[in-house]
């Protein structure tokens, strides 16, 4: 069982991730990290991204090392399987939505400039404006086996939140109206079906 120290630390290790992660979001060649590594930026904040998400991941594998598993009906648990199974091939479809060279960084590095990335309102867009959050919604959740996949979950979901939040703004501030507009008729999380 984690102690309210244990989940006091766990959460402390996602607010870390959620405000280096979203202050070093939105940079360009000549903003933010672009200000040290030119047109490496993007490469930069994904390789950041990754080593910040491992540490917190590090953290909590640390604080839940002695968790014991939640009893869980055999009907929730295959509910919870189609839900990882749901996230992992809506994420990769989501994936698909994206230019790899610019969305990795890449692209930035052969001058590729992040001001030229169109605004992506097809395929899974034109159902949900989020597809790779609403993916790792269902991946945290459908991945709950016991308190410290419940303390997962439940601040995954939180930074998603807000994670979102600060990036609408980042669109508006680049898409101007068309983003707005696309807001306005395209749910955050839960797809539009018809």
């Amino acid at each position: 069982m984690m102690t309210a120290g244990d989940h006091s630390l766990y959460a402390a290790a996602w607010i870390a991730f959620g405000v280096l992660h979203s202050a070093t979001a939105g940079a360009t060649f000549r903003t933010g990290l672009g200000r040290f590594f030119g047109r490496g930026h993007r490469l930069a904040y994904n390789t950041l991204a990754v080593a910040q998400f491992a540490a917190v991941l590090a953290v909590g594998a640390w604080l839940g090392r002695t968790v014991a598993d939640f009893s869980i009906a055999t009907l929730v648990l295959a509910l919870q399987y189609a839900m990882l199974g749901a996230g992992l091939v809506l994420g990769l479809a989501a994936l698909r939505s994206y230019r790899a060279g610019p969305f990795l960084g890449w692209a930035q590095l052969s001058g590729d400039d992040d001001d030229s990335q169109p605004l992506v309102t097809d395929a899974l867009h034109a159902r949900m404006r989020h597809p790779l959050y609403t993916a790792a919604l269902l991946v945290l959740w459908g991945g709950v086996r016991n308190e410290l996949g419940l303390a997962t979950a439940g601040w995954g979901s939180l930074y998603l939140l807000v994670g979102s939040m600060f990036e609408e703004r980042r669109l508006i501030a680049r898409y101007g109206d068309a983003y707005r507009s696309y807001r306005r008729a395209t749910p955050r999380f839960i797809p539009q079906l018809f």
